[in-house]
C-alpha cells in the first residue's frame, strides 16, 4: 500500500514490547484470587478477550476460572491467565463554574492506566463528499456523549493525511480537531458512472464499463489493507479489549475474498473488534446524488433502482462481514447512533480476558478455530472465533540504539502509559528565535520507584513527534545516583526533578518520555499532548506557565533552568497538590504583535474554588512603550499565597487582555488542589549534595 499509516513512528516498533500499560491495567482489576498474568517472552500467547451475559443480556461478573473453558481447533486448552476487567466511566475533571473541561498541564503515569482503547478510522475513501458533515456529526457524539476521561482514542483517516491523523490521546479537543478535518472523496457511483460515460461516447458498445473501476478496486484494497496494518500493530496492545470504530460507506466494488479475509484475520490475531457505522443511516439506495444523473437514462429507472440496490447490498454486507467477522457488530440502515455507541462502550467496559499457550506455535499462517465456554447454564458467551497464526520469521527484539536501552525504546513505542516507574511532566513553550519556540520540559521521578544505591544509574529519554511521525531530536540522559546520605534519605522521599529545553517550529506534537532504573528494572513512560504557537505572527498571545511552590522546592534538581532562575524564586515543579499554607509563584509571558497605536495590557491572576468563589486577584498593567514601538512580550510573574485556602480544588488562571480590543487577548488555567491538614511536607536537607548531573 503506498499509503502509510502513521500513529507517529509506532507502528514499526510496538510489537515488541514485553512490559505493557495493558497488562499492568489488567494486573490492577484480578478477580479475587485470580493469578497475576505471566508469560514466557519467548513463546507466543493467545488471548482471548470474553462478554458473558444472561438471559437478559446483563454482563455476569461473578465468575471464576474454573467456570470457563477454551477450546481451540476442538480442543480443551489450559487457561494460563484469567481476569475480570471491569471499567468505570469517568467523567472530565471540570470545575463547578465552568462548562469546558481544564486540560491538565501536568501529565502522570502514576496511575496504571485502565480505561478503553479506540481506533477511530474516517474511511475517507469510500464516503460521500456530501454526507462529510453526517460523519463529522456521528464522529463527535461518540467522542462528546461516550468517551470517558480514563479512555484513551486515535483517530485515522483512510486516504493517508498524516497531518490530520491524531495519536492516542484522552484530549477531546484534540480528537474532535482531527475529526473536522474529515472530507469525504468517495468516487461516483458504478451505476451512475457507466450511464455517464454512454452519453459522453455514445458507445453502446460499452455502456456496462466503468471507467473507474482501477481506481474503485485499488481505494477497496487501500482500505482494507489499512484496516489490516492497524489491526496488526493494535495486537501491541495486550490485556484488553481493543474497538476499531470503523465510519464507512462500505466497498461496493466486487473484492476478492482474500482481501476481506486478510483484514478479519489481521484483526482476529490481535484480538481487536471491528465496529462498522453506515453515516448514510436508514436508505434504500446506494446513491443518493441524483444531480450526477443525465436527463436521459440508458438503463431505464427499474434497472437503475436495481443496480443502485444491489451497490447498496453489497457495500453493507461487507461492513457487517468485517464487524462480525471480528466480534464486534454493524450499524446500518439506522437514522440514530446512541443506541449502537452505548453498546460499544459496555461491550468495552466489562469482560473476562483468558490466554493461553498455543499448542502448536509454527509460525505457519494456518487458521485455528477459538470457542469459549462457561459451565454455568442460561449464559451466552462472545468471544473471537479464531486466530491465523502468523507466518514468517518473529520480529526481532527491540535492541539498544544511539545510547538507548531497549527498555527504554520499548517504553517509548508502547501506545499506552507504563506505571513501572512513577513519573509527572509539564511542558510550557516560551517564545524562542524566530519563529521557533523554546519549550520548557520538567520531570520529576518518584523516589520511592527507584533503588537508590551509589553504582545505580537512571535513564532517561524524550522525544517530540510532529504530525507526519518525524521525531524532532531525541534525546537520552542518564544519571547517575552518586548521593550523601542525608540527600538519600531525602530523595526516597521526594524523587528528583529535572529540566530541559526543547526547540520546536509551531505546530502540534506528542512528547513520549521514559524512564528505567537500570538496577532496579523498573521503568516508567508517559505521553505529553503539545501545541506550540507561533509566538512571533499571532498578533497577542500568552506563553506556557512555569509555577513553583515553598513546598515543591525541596526536591532535589538534577539540572536547572538557567533563564528561569532569575524570573522565579525556585525551580518549576510538576507538582498541583500543595500543602495546607504553601506559597506559589509563576511566571508566564505575553507576545504582543499588534503593532498599533499606544495602548495598555492588563494582566489579571485569580484563583478560585470549584464553586466559583474567589479567593485571590492580583492585576498587573503594562504599557505598549516597553516594546519600544516593535514586537514583544511582557514578563509577568505573581505571588499567590494559599494561607486562606481550605483543602479542595482550585482553578489558577492569569488573563491578559490589551485595551486595543477583544481580539487581543488571552489566557491559561491551571487547576490544582490544596491537600488536607497533616500531609507530610518535604524539606530540603542543608548542604546535601544532588546526584550528578545527566550526561
Amino acid at each position: 500500500m503506498n499509503r502509510r499509516i502513521k500513529l507517529a513512528w509506532l507502528f514499526t516498533a510496538a510489537m515488541g514490547a514485553v512490559l505493557t500499560a495493558g497488562q499492568q491495567a489488567r494486573d490492577q482489576r484480578q478477580a479475587p484470587d485470580a493469578d497475576t498474568p505471566t508469560f514466557r517472552a519467548e513463546v507466543e500467547y493467545v488471548e482471548v478477550d470474553a462478554l458473558v451475559t444472561d438471559e437478559e443480556g446483563r454482563f455476569v461478573r461473578d465468575l471464576t476460572v474454573d467456570d470457563f473453558e477454551v477450546f481451540e481447533d476442538g480442543r480443551p486448552q489450559e487457561i494460563a491467565a484469567f481476569s475480570l476487567v471491569d471499567i468505570p466511566i469517568e467523567s472530565p475533571d471540570r470545575a463547578l463554574y465552568s462548562q469546558d473541561p481544564i486540560e491538565p498541564d501536568v501529565q502522570s503515569n502514576q496511575r496504571p492506566f485502565d480505561g478503553r482503547v479506540y481506533i477511530m478510522i474516517l474511511d475517507d475513501l469510500h464516503t460521500d463528499f456530501q454526507r462529510t458533515h453526517q460523519v463529522r456529526i456521528a464522529a463527535r457524539q461518540f467522542i462528546e456523549r461516550n468517551l470517558g476521561a480514563n479512555d484513551l482514542m486515535a483517530v485515522l483517516h483512510t486516504a493517508g493525511r498524516s497531518e490530520a491523523a491524531q495519536e492516542f490521546t484522552s484530549s477531546k479537543r484534540l480528537l474532535l480537531n482531527s475529526v473536522e478535518q474529515f472530507i469525504g472523496r468517495k468516487l461516483q457511483s458504478a451505476t451512475y458512472a457507466r450511464n455517464d460515460a454512454f452519453f459522453r461516447t455514445g458507445d453502446n458498445q460499452g455502456r456496462n464499463l466503468d471507467p473507474y473501476e482501477v481506481e474503485r478496486r485499488h481505494n477497496a484494497r487501500n482500505s482494507l489493507e489499512f484496516l489490516r496494518q492497524t489491526a496488526e500493530w493494535f495486537g501491541g496492545v495486550h490485556g484488553r479489549r481493543k474497538a476499531i470504530l470503523f465510519f464507512s460507506e462500505g466497498v461496493e466494488s466486487e473484492i476478492t475474498d482474500l482481501d476481506i479475509r486478510e483484514a478479519i484475520s489481521a484483526t482476529a490475531r490481535s484480538n481487536a473488534n471491528i465496529y462498522a457505522i453506515d453515516p448514510r443511516g436508514l436508505t434504500a439506495l446506494g446513491d443518493d446524488t441524483a444531480a450526477e444523473t443525465q436527463t436521459e437514462d440508458m438503463q431505464g429507472p427499474d434497472l437503475r433502482m436495481r443496480s443502485l440496490r444491489d451497490e447498496l447490498w453489497l457495500a453493507q454486507q461487507n461492513l457487517i462481514t468485517l464487524s462480525e467477522g471480528t466480534n464486534g457488530f454493524a450499524t446500518v440502515n439506522r437514522n440514530e447512533y446512541a443506541t449502537s455507541f452505548d453498546r460499544i462502550v459496555r461491550d468495552n467496559s466489562s469482560y473476562y480476558v483468558l490466554a493461553y499457550y498455543p499448542p502448536s506455535p509454527e509460525r505457519n499462517g494456518k487458521f485455528h478455530r477459538i470457542e469459549v465456554r462457561v459451565s454455568r447454564p442460561g449464559l451466552t458467551v462472545r468471544s473471537r472465533r479464531g486466530y491465523e497464526a502468523p507466518k514468517g520469521d518473529p520480529p526481532k527484539p527491540t535492541t539498544s540504539k544511539n545510547g538507548t536501552s531497549s527498555a527504554v525504546l520499548e517504553a517509548l513505542n508502547n501506545p499506552l502509559p507504563i506505571s513501572g516507574l512513577t513519573m509527572q511532566a509539564f511542558a510550557a513553550p516560551f517564545k524562542g528565535e524566530g519563529a521557533t519556540a523554546s519549550v520548557v520540559l520538567g520531570v520529576e521521578l518518584s523516589g520511592s520507584d527507584i533503588m537508590i544505591t551509589p553504582d545505580n544509574r537512571i535513564e532517561f529519554s524524550y522525544v517530540a513527534v510532529d504530525q507526519k511521525g518525524a521525531q524532532i531530536d531525541p534525546k537520552t540522559h542518564t544519571l547517575v545516583l552518586n548521593l550523601r546520605p542525608e540527600t538519600r534519605e531525602l530523595a526516597e522521599q521526594t524523587g528528583f526533578r529535572m529540566i530541559n529545553r526543547l526547540d520546536l517550529k509551531p505546530g502540534r506534537y506528542q512528547l513520549r518520555l521514559a524512564s528505567h532504573d537500570t538496577s532496579g528494572g523498573a521503568v516508567g513512560s508517559l505521553i505529553y499532548d503539545l501545541d506550540v504557537p507561533d509566538f512571533s505572527k499571532e498578533k497577542f498571545r500568552m506563553s506556557g506557565i512555569v509555577l513553583t511552590s515553598l513546598s515543591g522546592a525541596a526536591m532535589p534538581t538534577v539540572q536547572s533552568d538557567e533563564q528561569l532562575q532569575t524570573l522565579l524564586p525556585a525551580t518549576p515543579v510538576a507538582q498541583r497538590i500543595f500543602p495546607p499554607g504553601d506559597e506559589l509563584a509563576l511566571y508566564t509571558e505575553i507576545y504582543d504583535n499588534s503593532g498599533r497605536a499606544p495602548h495598555r495590557v492588563d494582566i489579571v491572576t485569580t484563583v478560585r474554588s470549584d464553586a466559583g468563589t474567589t479567593y485571590f486577584t492580583t492585576e498587573d498593567e503594562r504599557d505598549s512603550s516597553e516594546l519600544r514601538g516593535g514586537r514583544g512580550g511582557y514578563g509577568h510573574a505573581a505571588r499567590i499565597p494559599l494561607t486562606d485556602l481550605s483543602p479542595g480544588a482550585y482553578v489558577l488562571t492569569v488573563e491578559a487582555r490589551s485595551r486595543l480590543g477583544e481580539d487581543f487577548s488571552d489566557q491559561r488555567r491551571i487547576r490544582f488542589r490544596v491537600a488536607p491538614m497533616g500531609d507530610p511536607v518535604p524539606t530540603p536537607a542543608a548542604g546535601s549534595q544532588t546526584p550528578s548531573a545527566p550526561r
